[in-house]
């Protein structure tokens, strides 16, 4: 079996970019080039037979990524196939699961059978844990035990994995000199330094990578390159290790291009609102313009229980300077394991971002989505206006609530509507000027 990217060099246009290319509303010839070159990736692992093939990057709209998952404190599997369920109808179109809690083949096994959107994990979390469970230190993790679980996951059917191939010696040395505020943030990311340190060894993801390609080939995982070392706090953006680090993901992406996998890069993180279109710009340049999937990024740090707001901001900019692929930030970020209604909450946030970024960049679709809306508000037409709502069943509450009976207007300006008066006495002679 080969992958996506090695198909499309040969000229074949696969049954999944035939279903993406139908959706994007673009030639299956054009997707097929950008899936070649590496700017448009299809993340759709051989054994997730449940997925409806969606992409990610150059022309295509801004897609939006919602994480769930297990924990110790939280380790019930139906509470996060109910998340599965919510994020899907609001409208994600990637889910990561994060899971920590005791069973985490189970719980992944169960988010595959039921999802229909691509699913991402981080292997290096269920590696620690099971080191801890198996030597009784996550510092005793090998990397056989490393390996094996992300063969495992990839046989599983998951379709990307977040890998931290660039968190090396070197850039540990760059973050030392650097003086942070809080260090690092990424839990992979803190993981493979705490292993690094204690055992004086190189990342084995990053010294191993050919083998990271061989394995994720086989079932045509797409690599996400995670950030490791992305700013966790606004005084921390855009420093020399958060770009050494970017420069050696550059570095990997072509080598990963060479074997035919396929790439996404993350990036940051807190970044300060001037700050973001240099960052976008600076990876999409390092990285030759493979997908680019960015964490927010919140442009603040002082709005615990509102970061789904922060993260909304910066992902417009970041994704109408560039990026590809949002992951979504929830109102508990910060705070605890979010709920389902954060998660709701997260995704709708995240997926404003990304459609007000696409009508900036002007993605076939966009614009003439928010005229509809514009012609029905004109009209007077709530169904309508309802049915082009990014979240229908909050909109169709809301005019519930808000009015008393069926009003013509809403309660806001009553008879006073600007839309009713201008269509009663101007209408007519508007439509002449």
């Amino acid at each position: 079996m080969t992958t996506q990217m090695i198909r499309a060099r040969k000229g074949e246009i696969t049954e999944e970019m035939k279903a993406v290319a139908k959706v994007e509303g673009i030639e299956e010839e054009v997707l097929r080039e950008k899936i070649a070159k590496g700017t448009v990736v299809i993340p759709a692992n051989i054994n997730h037979k449940s997925l409806k093939a969606i992409g990610f990057g150059e022309g295509l709209t801004t897609k939006v990524n919602a994480n769930i998952g297990t924990s110790t404190d939280y380790p019930e599997v139906e509470k996060e196939l109910d998340k599965l369920q919510v994020l899907m109808e609001a409208g994600a179109h990637a889910v990561m699961d994060l899971s920590t809690g005791p069973d985490k083949d189970a719980s992944r096994l169960a988010i595959l059978e039921k999802s229909e959107i691509p699913v991402g994990t981080v292997p290096i979390y269920q590696a620690t844990v099971e080191a801890m469970e198996k030597h009784g230190s996550m510092v005793a993790m090998t990397s056989d035990d490393l390996f094996a679980v992300i063969e495992k996951q990839c046989a599983q059917g998951v379709d990307f994995i977040t890998v931290h191939c660039g968190v090396t010696l070197g850039v540990l040395e760059k973050l030392r000199g650097e003086g942070r505020v809080v260090d690092i943030v990424s839990r992979g990311g803190s993981f493979l330094a705490g292993w690094m340190l204690h055992n004086k060894r190189e990342n084995p993801l990053y010294e191993e990578y050919d083998r990271l390609l061989e394995i994720v080939s086989k079932y045509d995982v797409t690599l996400s390159l995670g950030d490791g070392l992305r700013p966790g706090c606004l005084a921390d953006a855009t420093d020399r290790a958060q770009v050494e680090e970017l420069l050696i993901l550059g570095e990997l992406t072509e080598r990963a291009w060479e074997k035919g996998v396929q790439v996404m890069v993350e990036g940051p993180g807190h970044v300060p609102y001037g700050q973001i279109v240099a960052n976008v710009q600076l990876q999409k340049r390092v990285c030759k313009g493979a997908p680019f999937y960015v964490l927010g990024p919140l442009v603040t740090d002082v709005a615990p229980g509102y970061d789904h707001i922060t993260a909304a901001i910066g992902g417009t900019i970041a994704a109408s300077a560039g990026a590809d692929f949002l992951c979504y930030v929830t109102p508990a970020e910060h705070l605890g394991l979010p709920s389902i209604e954060d998660v709701k909450e997260g995704v709708i946030a995240s997926r404003i971002a990304a459609h007000a970024a696409d009508i900036a960049k002007g993605i076939p679709g966009a614009w003439e989505w928010d005229l509809e809306m514009s012609k029905a508000r004109k009209d007077l037409d709530w169904e309508r206006q309802i049915e082009l709502s990014i979240d229908p069943e909050k909109a169709r509450r809301y005019r519930k609530e808000k009015n008393k009976g069926e009003v013509e207007a809403c309660s806001m300006c009553g008879d006073f509507c600007a839309m009713k008066i201008v269509g009663e006495h101007l209408g007519a002679d508007v439509n002449k000027c």
